[in-house]
């Protein structure tokens, strides 16, 4: 019987994970998901579920919409990436994580196959999620793409329906170079007949998805525009903070109108109860999460342009004296362009987050200069928030971020 943690250890070093190392984990198709469902003998046929995909916001868009079905009585699968803490926080049913047991005994039971056909990270962790799902019968599962949506190993569901919650320039070195380009990986994700929502019109995607759209013979809702669905919630309340997630809650609004019908107990009183008990539902983390007060600590995991514009907004109207940033990348984040949105007047405690592709301190501090940022550099983030406590005043404002896996070592 092999422990969680040696399960574990297999799962992440022994097969290839795009999260820790980048690029080369990277595979453009879908075969290795397809053979490895069909031993499993097609659990993502077994249950109904909602695709989103999107730059930003398709994390918190998911769970809200799995708290609001919860909420209404059903039995709700969310599978989403990357996990924070622990590797079971991507496969919730009702807000619980998978059981270890569960993960164990399904990579003892497929080891054999694993070592055949050399699955990625992503691709057993999908079949993981649909085989649990299929096997606990959930009522409705919310599936967030990974990367991309087209060749994503989740986009082998026939969903009843999918989201793209918005586009921005992200991962580029895989999705292309422009934003219209971007538009269509993601609306890879489109089904013949099977209706969409767009989070977010844009001059430059709307284009791209409505052709695709119409190729499809797909309904298409742009959920910032089509506003009747929502006016008669006038002042949802969302636990999740952040002004950013205003976007969110009108593209979870309209995905819950669009499948209403075939879910009778989505009642007014179960999408406002939902989407004010997110966190407390699903267990998300690190999306504008206030850590401590007196001195504010906010950590979020905003970590490509519109993220970071977005929590910069957020900064700039949330009171404080000084702002201290703690604050760590990936290396193959577009560095530049984040740098130079970074405001010039706070203190800087540059650091690197504990994975193989994270960009070193100096490096950062260096480039960081460039654009006029200033601070010292730390090994770790917990060396670097150790000192921004110690330097911030009370009515001070340390704000963690630049990488998700530099909030997953402080929430």
């Amino acid at each position: 019987m092999n422990s969680y943690q040696s399960t574990l250890d297999y799962l992440f070093s022994q097969l290839p994970m795009y999260q820790r190392i980048g690029a080369v984990a990277y595979k453009a198709n879908l075969d290795n998901t397809i053979k490895l469902l069909a031993e499993l003998n097609n659990p993502e046929t077994k249950f109904k579920s909602i695709h989103v995909a999107g730059t930003n916001g398709k994390g918190s868009t998911s769970h809200m919409l799995a708290s609001i079905f919860q909420t209404a009585g059903y039995k709700t699968g969310l599978y989403t990436s990357p996990h924070l803490k622990d590797f079971r926080e991507r496969i919730k049913i009702n807000g619980e994580c998978i059981p270890e047991e569960n993960v164990v005994d399904f990579v003892e039971k497929n080891r054999i196959f694993f070592e055949e056909i050399k699955p990625s990270f992503f691709e057993m962790t999908v079949a993981l999620a649909f085989d649990y799902f299929a096997k606990e019968q959930v009522d409705i599962a919310i599936i967030e793409v990974g990367m991309g949506g087209r060749l994503d190993s989740t986009n082998v569901i026939t969903p009843l329906l999918s989201v793209i919650t918005n586009i921005g320039m992200d991962h580029m070195q895989f999705l292309g170079n422009t934003i219209e380009k971007i538009a269509a990986e993601k609306a890879g994700i489109i089904k013949p007949e099977t209706p969409v929502i767009i989070g977010e019109t844009n001059e430059k995607t709307a284009p791209v998805f409505l052709e695709i759209a119409k190729q499809n013979h797909s309904e298409i809702t742009f959920a910032d525009v089509e506003t009747q669905c929502i006016a008669s919630l006038q002042n949802v309340d969302c636990d999740l903070q952040g002004i950013y997630q205003q976007k969110n809650i009108q593209t979870a609004l309209a995905t819950i109108f669009s499948v209403k019908n075939q879910f009778p107990n989505l009642s007014e009183k179960a999408i406002r109860e939902g989407l004010a008990n997110v966190v407390k539902n699903t267990g998300l983390l690190g999306r504008w999460q206030i850590i401590s007060e007196k001195p504010l600590i906010i950590c979020d995991t905003g970590h490509n342009e519109d993220g970071i514009k977005q929590v910069l907004l957020q900064l700039s109207q949330t009171p404080h004296r000084r702002l201290h940033m703690v604050f760590g990348v990936v290396n193959d984040k577009d560095v530049t362009t984040i740098l130079s949105l970074l405001p010039k007047n706070a203190i800087y405690y540059f650091c690197k987050p504990n994975l193989p592709r994270a960009l070193n301190e100096s490096d950062l501090q260096q480039q960081a200069q460039e654009f006029g940022l200033q601070g010292d550099t730390f090994p770790t983030v917990a060396e670097a928030l150790k000192t921004a406590k110690k330097s911030a005043h009370s009515d001070d404002l340390i704000f963690i971020g630049g990488s998700t896996f530099v909030v997953a070592e402080v929430v």
